[in-house]
């Protein structure tokens, strides 16, 4: 009886044995089998239909493809992002616009450029990845009030200065993307404002001057003395209206014009005035003739320029 069990034990661990030798070698076949597809775990595969899905169904077509492309682009371009150049010989403005593929509108505003004739070489210039104007925001300005000046978009405006809302503070730099300076700004930064009333050579230039008359070095000449046969024709250097014209013991013969944005030209040592007071006059129209009245060593013109009753250096905003 007891040999009997012992026998039953080998068996019925013999049998374990084999059946765990037929798992191990059919296992990988069955596995195979009911491994699930890729489609199934939703990576590629799928079932091919023939059925053509419109982009109603899809809400998505290729036609919106391309627009979402386009409004992407458009909302990167908006972002301002700002590289360097620094000024070498030969390099101006106009050539630096070109080379840029800006305005240069863009680059005298960002860069605060008073005087484009006086750009240093060695000079490090701001260069923004678009075209656009710096505004300074003034006491009582909202983001709408400046967007409509500049005849922007006010939400442009705030993106591309990173504003978190529409409150903006007075002394603050905008950049305005797309903006341009106004004409007569240009005009002045670039030294195109006026034209010359005469050709000829400065023999006084603008500043401070040793005295013809008794030699003192400290004198300040407040305009160009440009030298002229007499009888030569003056012309108005820029259009506008004759304020005044008479007879000064210094200035001899002169004659005033009252121009835009708060400019004023005179003219002296006049041999004979052209013009009369509250005459509108165009720019190159004759206003008098050369001479050497007053206190002059000879024939030439006095020629000055006022800004907002300021004198300012004429040669700086003559072509």
């Amino acid at each position: 009886m007891a040999l009997q069990k012992i026998v039953n034990g080998r068996n019925t661990f013999r049998l374990a044995v084999i059946l765990c030798l037929i798992f191990l070698v059919f296992k990988p076949i069955y596995l195979k089998k009911h491994e699930p597809s890729a489609s199934e775990y939703g990576i590629g595969g799928g079932v091919l239909y023939e059925e053509p899905v419109s982009g109603d169904q899809t809400g998505f077509s290729p036609d919106s493809w391309d627009s979402t492309l386009e409004e992407e682009s458009l909302i990167k371009s908006r972002i301002l992002f700002y590289d360097s150049h620094t000024v070498k010989s030969g390099d101006n403005i106009s050539v630096l616009a070109v080379n840029l593929g800006l305005n240069q509108d863009t680059i005298i505003s960002i860069n605060k450029i008073t005087n484009s004739r006086l750009l240093q070489i060695g000079k490090v210039l701001k260069i923004p990845n678009q075209d656009g104007i710096l505004h300074t925001v003034k006491n009582g300005e909202t983001l709408n009030s400046i967007a409509e000046k500049y005849s922007a978009d006010a939400k442009a405006i705030q993106t591309v200065n990173e504003l978190f809302s529409e409150n903006i503070v007075a002394g603050k730099d905008l950049f305005i993307p797309g903006a341009k300076l106004d004409r007569i700004s240009l005009q002045e930064i670039n030294g195109d404002l006026f034209i010359w009333p005469i050709h000829g050579v400065i023999t006084s230039p603008y500043g401070y001057r040793r005295d013809p008359f008794n030699g003192s070095r400290s004198q300040f000449h407040t305009g160009l003395d440009i030298r002229g046969s007499t009888g030569t024709p003056i012309k108005a250097a820029m259009a506008g209206r004759v304020s005044q014209v008479g007879y000064d013991n210094v200035l001899g013969n002169y004659v005033i014009i009252n121009h835009h944005s708060g400019y004023r030209t005179l003219y002296g040592h006049m041999s004979v005035i052209r013009t009369r007071t509250g005459a509108y006059v165009a720019q190159g129209e004759l206003v008098g003739e050369v001479g050497s009245t007053g206190l002059s060593t000879g024939p030439h013109l006095h020629f000055m320029v006022y800004k907002n009753g300021v004198t300012v250096n004429p040669r700086a905003l003559m072509r």
